[in-house]
């Protein structure tokens, strides 16, 4: 993001050039991610309104995605729950007050294969207050993979063009209490450094952050 104040206090998109060596966790006898590996195959229509169920380590929330606020944002949203995209996924940047952002794969190979599958904006419709989920995103145009969940009135947002497209409806309490404890992005906080996650995914975040919290399964649970 090259505009707006306080540019350490956005839910700015990671970026990195990627190691190369990747591993599969399939290869390994792990989760099937190669659906995954071919982005362009997986475009289905969300419906109209749907919502979607984390587990994670401190619990369950739910999320409901309402397709006429960011139709661009609500169908890749649809794609990638129903594909496992955010199974395992950290929350790399969680900083109180602010916002919980997660949305890298733990397989480096899937990250790559989603580098450059930007999705077009979408106008805001509504605003990051609490409880509203937007992407990420490093300019027009730029959105991908990565959301995160705001914790208080973020409106400031808003004319930034991060265009909610959900909105947690169950388990609010559950994400307040995700890790913040390493905080923003280093310079201005503990947390994981971008280019690591992307070039080593959960290798380097199981290693170096035990601590974060993370998403254990996501899944269409209505439509």
């Amino acid at each position: 993001m090259t505009h707006g104040p306080n540019r350490s206090r956005l839910p700015i998109a990671a970026t990195a050039v990627l190691a190369a060596a990747h591993f599969i966790a399939c290869d390994a006898g792990g989760p099937d991610y190669s659906m995954l590996l071919t982005p362009d195959s997986l475009t289905a229509t969300a419906p109209d309104i749907f919502q979607a169920r984390f587990e994670t380590s401190k619990g369950d929330f739910v999320i409901e995605v309402h397709r006429e606020w960011s139709p661009n944002g609500a169908d890749r949203f649809y794609n990638l729950v129903s594909n496992g995209f955010y199974d395992d996924a950290r929350f790399f940047r969680v900083v109180s007050g602010f916002m919980a952002q997660f949305g890298i794969h733990g397989d480096p190979e899937v990250t790559a294969a989603w580098l450059g599958q930007n999705i077009p904006d979408d106008p805001v419709l509504q605003s990051n207050t609490r409880g509203f989920v937007s992407y990420a995103m490093g300019g027009p145009n730029t959105r991908t993979t990565q959301i995160f969940i705001n914790f208080g009135d973020n409106s400031r947002l808003d004319a930034m063009g991060f265009s909610p497209f959900a909105q947690v409806v169950e388990g609010m309490d559950v994400v307040d209490a995700i890790y913040s404890g390493y905080g923003d992005f280093p310079p201005n906080g503990n947390g994981p450094a971008g280019g690591q996650i992307y070039s080593r995914g959960n290798e380097y975040l199981s290693a170096d952050f035990p601590y974060l919290d993370f998403v254990r399964r996501a899944t269409i649970v209505s439509e």
